[in-house]
Formats: C-alpha cells, sequence, structure tokens
C-alpha cells in the first residue's frame, strides 16, 4: 500500500535534498580547486584527486550501497549515508592540508555510495507505476539542477566566503533532508536477504583505485613498471569483482540483470555520456579561470545555462517519456549534447563568453535535460521491484566511473596547470566529449527498442 499523497510528496522533497547533496558536492568543488590550490598547495594532479577521491568511493560502493537499502531498509540506509556525508562535510571544512581533505573528501563519497541510491529506491517504494515516472523526472530535474547549480554556488561561495563554505554548507540541508523522510516515508526492503557483498565492494575498489592512480600520473611518469603494474592489478582485481559476483550468494550486482538489453545498453550509454559530460566539466572552470581570468564567482554563473536547461526540461522529459517512450528522447538528447561540445570546440578560440562559451553550454543543457529523466526511468523500469536498489546502485556507479575514468584522462590532453597548457587541451577535450556522446546516441538506438510504457511493466 503506497503513503498517502502528502507523505509521497515530502518523501520526494528528502530524497531530492539528501540526494542532491551528492550531486551538488561532485560539482560545485570544481570551483574552488584553484582556490584551494593556492591555499594549500599542489598541483593539477592533487586537483584531480580531490575530485577522484569522492568518486572513486562513490563509483565503487555505490553498488553495494544500492544492496544495502534493498536489504536492511532504504529509509535506514539512506539516513545513515546522510549522517556520514554531513560528518565528511565539516571535516572537509575543516582541513588544514591537501592529505587530510582528499581523505574526508573520500568518506563523503562513501556517504554518498549510500544515500543516492537508497533515495531512488524510496521513490520506488513510495509510488505506483503510474507515478514513479513523474516523480522520476522530478527527481532527475532536481538532482540535475542541483548539479548544474553546484558550480554557480561553489564560485560564488568561494569569492565571497572561502572554499570552505562550500562544504559547511551541507550540514543544514543534510538535516532537513533526513527529517523529511524519517518522519514521511515507511521502510522498505527488497525480497533478497543477506551479508553485503563487502567482498566484492573490495575487490572493485581496489580495481579502479588502481586503473585511477596509472591513468592520473601516466601523462607524467609515461609507461614505466610502476604505472603498468598498477594498470595490471586493477584489471586482475576487477576480474575477480566479477568472478566474486558470479558466485556470490548475495551479489551487490546481480549479473542476471545484463541479460536484459536495455539495462545493458542503457548503462553503456550512461558511462559515454556521463565520461564527456564530467571531464568537460572538469575542465571548463580551469578554462574559464586560468586561462581566461574570471573571478570564481563569475566562471561559476557562466555555467548557468546548465541549471536552467537541467531544471526546466528534465522535469518534462520524464512527463514526455509516459507518451512517447524513452528511445527517441535517450537518441536526441546525446546529439543535441554533442554538437554543443562541437559548439565549445569550434568557438574556443572566438573571445569572449556570449560568442565563446554560451552558445555550446546551452545547446548541451539541452541535451542533457532531455536526456537525464528517461535514462534514469529506464534503468528502474527494466528490473523487477526486489532490484530497484541494485540497479539504481549499478547505473549510478557507472555514471560516478565515468566521470572518475574522465577526470583521470584529462591529464593526456592537459600538460599542467598553467593558462596556455590549459588553453591548448581544452579544444581537444571538447571533440573527444562530442565523439562520446555520439556513441551514447548511437548505443541507445541500437539497444533501446521497446517503449518506456512497456518497460514498465516489470518481470
Amino acid at each position: 500500500m503506497s503513503p498517502p499523497a502528502r507523505a509521497r510528496a515530502w518523501v520526494l522533497a528528502g530524497t531530492v535534498l539528501g540526494s542532491g547533496l551528492a550531486f551538488i558536492d561532485s560539482s560545485a568543488v570544481n570551483l574552488t580547486l584553484p582556490v584551494i590550490q593556492q591555499k594549500l598547495g599542489g598541483g593539477f594532479e592533487a586537483a584531480q584527486w580531490i575530485m577522484n577521491a569522492y568518486a572513486l568511493m562513490l563509483g565503487a560502493l555505490v553498488l553495494a550501497g544500492g544492496a544495502a537499502a534493498d536489504r536492511y531498509g532504504r529509509k535506514r540506509v539512506f539516513a545513515a549515508g546522510v549522517l556520514l556525508f554531513t560528518i565528511a562535510s565539516a571535516v572537509c571544512g575543516l582541513a588544514p592540508n591537501l592529505e587530510v581533505l582528499i581523505a574526508a573528501r573520500a568518506v563523503q563519497g562513501m556517504g554518498a555510495a549510500l544515500l543516492t541510491p537508497a533515495s531512488l529506491a524510496l521513490l520506488g517504494a513510495a509510488y505506483d507505476a503510474k507515478g514513479r515516472g513523474q516523480a522520476v523526472g522530478i527527481w532527475a530535474g532536481a538532482s540535475g539542477l542541483t548539479s548544474a547549480v553546484g558550480p554557480v554556488l561553489g564560485g560564488w561561495l568561494t569569492q565571497a566566503v572561502s572554499w570552505r563554505a562550500v562544504f559547511f554548507i551541507n550540514l543544514p540541508v543534510a538535516a532537513v533532508a533526513v527529517w523529511l523522510v524519517l518522519a514521511n516515508a515507511r521502510e522498505s526492503q527488497g525480497a533478497r536477504s543477506g551479508p553485503v557483498d563487502w567482498a566484492g565492494a573490495g575487490a572493485v575498489t581496489l580495481g579502479l583505485a588502481a586503473i585511477t592512480w596509472a591513468l592520473t600520473v601516466a601523462p607524467k611518469q609515461g609507461a614505466d613498471a610502476a604505472v603498468i603494474g598498477a594498470g595490471g592489478l586493477g584489471v586482475v582485481a576487477l576480474a575477480a569483482f566479477l568472478l566474486i559476483e558470479r558466485r556470490a550468494a548475495n551479489p551487490m550486482t546481480p549479473l542476471t540483470l545484463f541479460r536484459s538489453m536495455t539495462f545493458s545498453g542503457v548503462n553503456a550509454m550512461t558511462l559515454v555520456l556521463y565520461a564527456a559530460l564530467s571531464g568537460a566539466l572538469f575542465l571548463l572552470p580551469f578554462e574559464l579561470i586560468r586561462a581566461q581570468a574570471y573571478a570564481p564567482s563569475r566562471a561559476g554563473a557562466a555555467l548557468l545555462p546548465l541549471s536552467v536547461g537541467l531544471g526546466v526540461l528534465s522535469p518534462l522529459s520524464g512527463r514526455l517519456t509516459a507518451r512517447v517512450g524513452a528511445r527517441i528522447l535517450l537518441i536526441v538528447g546525446p546529439l543535441f549534447v554533442a554538437a554543443g561540445f562541437g559548439l565549445l570546440a569550434a568557438l574556443a578560440q572566438a573571445g569572449g563568453y556570449w560568442t565563446a562559451v554560451f552558445p555550446g553550454l546551452s545547446v548541451v543543457a539541452l541535451g542533457m535535460g532531455i536526456a537525464v529523466a528517461p535514462l534514469t526511468d529506464t534503468v528502474l523500469a527494466a528490473v523487477a521491484d526486489e532490484y530497484e536498489g541494485a540497479a539504481a546502485g549499478v547505473n549510478n556507479a557507472v555514471a560516478r566511473v565515468a566521470g572518475l575514468l574522465a577526470v583521470a584522462l584529462v591529464g593526456f590532453v592537459i600538460g599542467g596547470s598553467d593558462p596556455r597548457a590549459i588553453a591548448g587541451g581544452f579544444r581537444l577535450a571538447m571533440i573527444a566529449a562530442a565523439l562520446g556522446a555520439l556513441t551514447a546516441a548511437l548505443i541507445a538506438g541500437l539497444t533501446t527498442h521497446t517503449s518506456q510504457k512497456n518497460n514498465s511493466r516489470k518481470s
């Protein structure tokens, strides 16, 4: 039995606020990186690790978070994740050096790995199939909006207060999110039981950490013994992860989910689309602040088209999905994203925000606004109810791993943090992002053959 309409609305609000913490923190920190480098030291590689310590733990452990939500209770796991995220945010804000900041960012990623899939699973439990599409559209739009607003807020807080305020702002938001969910959500669990697959979590974390380290240091060190050894260790650990999942009694990633062409395809699409977006959004603030000498607040405001596009279009595309199906939106959205990155590459030397940045960024925002809601709803609709937490975890893991790898790979096109090196690599990075988005559109066209109406009838 579903909760009353008023309670469902408050659950939606609470999950939006909670997941918004994770989304906004993954983007707001971008605008603080040049200032953090000035205050705490470190070069471009340190900036990569400030982002990737968070993305690594989120990408690796969100799988376990989804499984934990199914087995131990979505409400309980959501509250625990928000609490852990909040404590880590306070430590980030107080960090005296880079080492403490990077470690606290990793703990933030652990908290986000619990709360993000639990928030989607809470919606799946609160709404029936008819209302879920619109609820997920609102969730996706609000989450996308917070992710896009992140750079704006981060830039303003960094310039007006301090880079530390970017982390402290999480505390009151987290308190409201937990209160709304605890007061209005009913506890729900999946049909499966048993311990969380920590062996699998350890293997995938080791594998991603080793590969990320290798990709991050390779541009500077070359393919030496340490880089090759770390890369090889990562591949072996990921292979061990698949073996563990195949044999585990309670796998955190049920490999049977990938028997669905739609589920497999939409996750492959997520990988390339979010890699393109994450790499571009990591590099764009450096281009604006270092190469074009923007103040942090101005650089943040320059990214406002993303906020508008995601915030306005995602709820609309969520409703449109129920009428026309997901396939057409999952093709058209990435095509617009590719066109936007192409414009950013073509106009990179045009000079001035309105001619060099705004046109391309607006088209990227249009494309992501079209694609995010049907992508998320397709993932949930492709699996049985008992696997919603795991499915949400898989898709969130794929999105975060995409960002993790993209940021690690940025070093191959950016030779340093000086303005000339950044400007030289920016155009090449945008071309690569455009090709990634085109690949996402092709994958969607080949794998999402059924309409969202049919997909919503779960097996």
